[in-house]
């Protein structure tokens, strides 16, 4: 069982991306959690729980974000599917945002 986390970034402005809302959903689409970053950008245990081995998405609402921010984007929401395997104790999956591209990696 794992747990799960996630960080926003403001790539253009190099800046914790406060106030993004974030949803998880399991493979099959079903929402499990929902939540918002901190002013670190960090939402520190999104799940509540440990996740179980499968897949998931972290959907991010940077529609919503940018136009919070008066931000022209060009990305209404960022969808990361990724997998738990088992074998990580905690899974960490950042995104590093700015209006033109995004992106992600499997963070500590």
């Amino acid at each position: 069982m794992t747990g799960l986390s996630t960080h926003v970034l403001d790539a253009v402005s190099g800046r914790p991306a406060q106030g993004v809302r974030i949803t998880l959903h399991d493979g099959a689409g079903e929402q499990l959690a929902s939540g918002t970053t901190d002013a670190d950008g960090r939402i520190g245990d999104l799940a509540g729980a440990a996740l179980a081995t499968g897949d998931y998405r972290l959907v991010f609402d940077t529609g919503t974000w940018f136009t919070d921010n008066g931000i022209q984007g060009f990305y209404p929401e960022v969808i990361i599917s990724f997998r738990n395997d088992g074998n990580a104790g905690h899974l960490h999956v950042p995104l590093l945002l700015s209006p033109y591209a995004y992106s992600t990696y499997r963070g500590s």
